[in-house]
């Protein structure tokens, strides 16, 4: 079996995901760039490839279940073992008529939401999850918000997308918890307030602020922290 590592990253095509995908790539893993749209992928793998990275495309629609599993199958032909899983597909859903308002929430926003942000992550990682097992030192990245942390209660009213960071959170704290006593480390990062197509790139941070914590936690050493949740300052609170 080849040395060299490879990572998934979900969502990789644009914004965070794709500066997530290029970091690892500078340090030397093979990229598979998972992303639903078959253009934007092979723009994204050829826009790594020029800038010197190993990558190639993965079609991957998190909400399907079969879609994850042809991922997973992809992934074992071409590289036999997976070292990173980055969870980095997102959406924030829409907010227009008190669809988010708490009062007035559209529980289809919710369940659409939680479909890619929560179910899609469990898909994604129990498919790759055989792969992850096969590395020397596998380590899976949930891409978080401190929206979903009850502590800070931070950013806008968002009664669907805030929630399903909450329970992203609590459910890498479970995937900790049950993995324990593996090699694998799980943990979530908070990439913070970033200018992407997300944000209507009215956001202090560039993308590759934002994926910096996510490379750390993909690269953490043997001993490093599990079930945590951080960003670029640290712990953040639950």
């Amino acid at each position: 079996m080849n040395d060299t590592k490879t990572a998934l990253v979900t969502g990789a095509n644009k914004g965070i995901g794709f500066a997530i995908a290029r970091g690892l790539g500078a340090i030397g893993f093979t990229v598979a760039v998972g992303a639903r749209d078959d253009a934007r992928r092979e723009e994204a793998v050829e826009r790594l490839r020029a800038a010197g990275t190993d990558a190639f495309g993965v079609a991957l629609d998190v909400t399907s279940g079969h879609s994850v599993a042809a991922a997973a199958a992809a992934i074992e032909r071409t590289a036999g073992r997976l070292d990173v899983l980055v969870n980095n597909a997102g959406i924030s859903g829409p907010t227009e008529g008190g669809a988010q308002d708490p009062t007035t929430l559209d529980l289809d926003v919710v369940r659409t939401v939680l479909d890619t942000n929560v179910f899609g992550v469990v898909r994604v990682t129990n498919a790759v999850l055989p792969l992850l097992r096969r590395a020397d030192a596998p380590r899976i990245v949930n891409v978080s918000s401190n929206m979903g942390s009850l502590t800070l209660r931070t950013g806008p009213v968002m009664a669907a997308y805030a929630p399903s960071k909450s329970m992203l959170n609590s459910l890498t704290a479970q995937y900790a918890r049950r993995l324990a006593d593996t090699n694998v480390i799980v943990n979530a990062c908070c990439p913070g307030y970033v200018a992407t197509d997300f944000t209507g790139f009215n956001a202090p941070r560039t993308p590759e602020q934002g994926a910096a914590i996510a490379i750390r936690l993909a690269t953490l050493p043997d001993d490093g922290p599990r079930g945590g949740f951080f960003d670029d300052e640290g712990v953040v609170p639950w």
